[in-house]
């Protein structure tokens, strides 16, 4: 039992990181998920843990989202992560843990690197975003960092911010896990660890609202960055021991 305790105080970790860098959960989850379940398992887990935290995440920055990015960056992202969910299963899954590895070093690298890229706020880049949130959410498992990235060159309150993203990230979410369903990654087994995974939802939302009261974005958008980054790199060390 005590991986599960492990397994439960990362996620909630991982939860509270996610609400404060506004990504979402899954983005630091699923390297963390991958030690203890096989990858398509955690994609599954992973969707309808996510689904209870958008849930959560509405409720607590329920002040206020954006009905227009909803539209234009959510309707395409929930179109593609069912063609990218559909598409995971022919994809060998080494090749997909170590595209995620590369996704996360890559991305924080850019970022912390050059800290003066900036995202027009255009109808085109939001449609953009979210075909390419959608497409990797569904292929393998994270899309959240496009989406922030996308939603922040709009310069949205936090509490609309987040709103808007968990709304978006819950039409993401309940898709896949239907097409994970299909493709046979959810499996009784884990069906356990829902319950578990919705109240470190709750708590970990909860945790990472109050930090964002106390502790500015600038802060926590390096914080963020740099965990995304050994994020990566760790799940790259571990899928390369392995081949």
């Amino acid at each position: 039992m005590d991986y599960l305790v492990y397994f439960i105080l990362l996620a909630l970790l991982a939860e509270i990181l996610g609400t404060v860098g506004g990504f979402g959960s899954s983005l630091f989850f699923i390297p963390i998920a991958s030690y203890f379940l096989d990858f398509h398992s955690v994609l599954g887990v992973t969707a309808l843990f996510h689904v209870s935290s958008n849930l959560t995440k509405i409720s607590f920055f329920r002040k206020g989202f954006d009905k227009k990015l909803i539209v234009s960056l959510g309707i395409p992202a929930v179109l593609f992560v069912i063609i990218g969910a559909y598409l995971s299963q022919f994809i060998t899954t080494k090749w997909l843990e170590i595209s995620l590895a590369f996704f996360l070093i890559a991305l924080s690298v850019t970022f912390l690197i050059f800290k003066n890229i900036v995202i027009k706020p255009t109808t085109f880049n939001s449609i953009s975003g979210g075909i390419a949130s959608g497409f990797i959410a569904g292929l393998i498992g994270t899309g959240g960092a496009i989406r922030g990235m996308t939603l922040a060159a709009f310069n949205l309150r936090m509490e609309v911010f987040i709103a808007t993203s968990a709304i978006i990230d819950l039409g993401i979410d309940s898709s896949r896990t239907v097409v994970y369903g299909l493709n046979g990654y959810i499996h009784k087994d884990d069906l356990y660890l829902i319950p578990i995974l919705f109240v470190v939802s709750i708590v970990g939302t909860y945790i990472g609202k109050k930090i964002l009261e106390k502790v500015s974005e600038e802060q926590f958008k390096k914080i963020v960055l740099v965990l995304i980054l050994v994020t990566g790199i760790i799940t790259a060390i571990r899928v390369f021991q392995t081949i």
